[in-house]
């Protein structure tokens, strides 16, 4: 029975914690969703009628941004649990700026989609006319702000999860060193850092 009893401690401290659980969750699910949205995209695709445009250079410097953000995210987490406060601060801070910055960088390069007319090149057959890429233009158009502007809206999220981390890290003082929701918050900036590069190394084979 004392055996039974010791050997079953070591499972129940590996238990995963219930707001990890539903963060998986939720991501398993928004995967699926992308997963969803770049099928249609490809079954599309093999239809007529389908443009082929290219991403303008800024969406380069973005990507750098977001990788960057997820090896902060990642010292800081570190940084925390090893009680280094003053390195915690700065590293949760440069992932914030980052944040933001890819958010603006994203936001300048669909500016430049908008208003930067490209040849028109629908299924390998060029025109003579240069048009933007827009919205409401070409099917491909449409597909690339829908799946770029739902991730969109899912880094604003994370974001706005920094934002509060970086709050707590400076006005509140930290008596107990629990990195739980600190991890959750880094689980979730790794997940659509990676959902970002996916979707971007899509759209440069399939451009």
């Amino acid at each position: 029975m004392m055996e039974g009893t010791m050997s079953s401690s070591p499972v129940q401290r590996r238990k995963i914690h219930p707001q990890k659980f539903v963060l998986w969750i939720a991501m398993g699910s928004i995967a699926m969703m992308f997963a969803g949205f770049t099928s249609g995209y490809m079954v599309r695709k093999g239809q007529d009628n389908w443009r082929i445009f290219h991403l303008p250079p800024i969406f380069w410097a973005s990507t750098i941004c977001i990788l960057l953000s997820s090896v902060t995210v990642a010292l800081g987490l570190r940084a925390f649990k090893k009680r280094e406060m003053p390195k915690y601060r700065a590293l949760i801070s440069t992932t914030l700026v980052l944040g933001i910055l890819f958010a603006v960088l994203q936001a300048i390069g669909f500016y430049e989609l908008y208003h930067q007319p490209q040849v028109v090149n629908i299924s390998g057959v060029v025109e003579q006319t240069a048009k933007t890429v827009r919205v409401d233009g070409n099917p491909s158009e449409s597909f690339l702000f829908i799946i770029t502007g739902m991730h969109l809206l899912h880094i604003l999220g994370g974001v706005i999860a920094l934002l509060i981390v970086f709050f707590r890290a400076f006005r509140v003082r930290v008596k107990v060193y629990n990195a739980t929701g600190l991890e959750i918050v880094a689980t979730y900036w790794h997940f659509v850092d990676i959902l970002w590069i996916y979707l971007f190394v899509f759209f440069l084979v399939n451009q």
